[in-house]
Formats: structure tokens, sequence, C-alpha cells
């Protein structure tokens, strides 16, 4: 069987997705799905995804706590007090995300729900996407679900844990056409 989660699992709304395998019985599956469904959401996938998800949704807490720390930033910028940015940056994400679990709504529509014509919110957003955000996002999940390709090659060809291997790749991610360069990137990230 092969199983990736995320940090959330200790608030019990984490993401877990698992894959049989051909070894692995039925009753193995159900098991582990009755396990992790106690810490959050769980689901079985085909193992060829299990990197994908990797990159989405085990790394994604890493991107929502960047986006969080960014927003908060935003607020003290602009006068808040750091305590009060990040409670409400979180809470936004918080109920951003809880909006798009409790509808059947696309989240492009939702987010044309928040920009009123000629508003902050649709200016805001012209900011994001002249950046890049949906790029470097897109990116991540990239370049996080080639990291664990590699990992897992290097495990195979060395017999060790994964998680064993310290050697990066971002550079050679940021280097491969499409790819940006590297804004609002950290050095030095493994």
């Amino acid at each position: 069987m092969r199983c990736m989660t995320n940090t959330p699992v200790v608030v019990r709304e984490g993401a877990t997705v698992y894959a049989t395998g051909t070894h692995a019985e039925v009753e193995d599956g159900r098991l582990l799905e009755q396990l992790m469904a106690s810490v959050g959401y769980c689901t079985e996938v085909e193992e060829d995804l299990i990197d994908a998800v990797t990159g989405l949704s085990g790394s994604g807490p890493a991107y929502a706590f960047t986006a969080v720390e960014a927003l908060a930033d935003g607020g003290v910028k602009m006068g808040l007090p750091r305590r009060l940015a990040v409670r409400l940056g979180a809470q936004a994400l918080l109920g951003a995300a809880k909006m798009l679990l409790e509808s059947d709504m696309h989240p492009g529509q939702l987010k044309d729900n928040v920009c009123s014509p000629g508003g902050a919110t649709i200016h805001a957003l012209h900011v994001m996407e002249s950046g890049g955000f949906r790029s470097l996002l897109i990116n991540a999940v990239e370049a996080s679900c080639i990291r664990t390709r590699e990992l897992q090659f290097l495990a195979d060809q060395e017999k060790i844990s994964p998680a064993a291997i310290k050697k990066t790749t971002l550079d050679k991610v940021l280097q491969q056409p499409g790819v940006g360069t590297g804004v609002g990137v950290r050095s030095g990230i493994t």
C-alpha cells in the first residue's frame, strides 16, 4: 500500500489518499480508509496519482501557510496588528475553503461573486494575475510532484527512504520551459 496524507490531520482536517497496490487485500484498504477518515478526508486513488497528490495536497498546507503569512504581511503593511492580520488571513482561507466544500459552485464562480465591477477585489486580483499567481501555484504543485518522483527513484536505486535523501532540484524545475524564474520563491528552499 502507498499512502499520502498532510499535516492538518493533527486537527482532524487532513486529506489522505491511498493506493492498495497489488499485494494488499481489500480489507487492508478499508482499514486504512477507516483510520484516516477519522482525521479528515480519505479516498482511494490509482497509485500513479499519488505523486500528483503529494504536489497538491501533501505540500498544500505549506502553500496555504505561505499565503496566510503573505496576506498578514499585507495587512501589517496597511496598519493592522500582526496577530489580527494573521487571524483574519487564516479565517479568510478557512471560510473560503468551507464555502467551496459546501457548495456545488466552481471556485471561479465563488471568486466572481466576491468581485464587484470596478471594486477593490477585482483590482487586487488583477495585481495577483499580473504577478503570475496562478502560474506560481501550478508550478509549485508540479515542482513538488517532480521532486517526489525523483526521491522515489533515488530511494529505489539506493534502497533508502525518500525522506532521507536531501538533494534539491528546485533549480532544475525553475529552468524548465514555461516555469517562472522563482519570483516570490525564497532561495534555499528544499
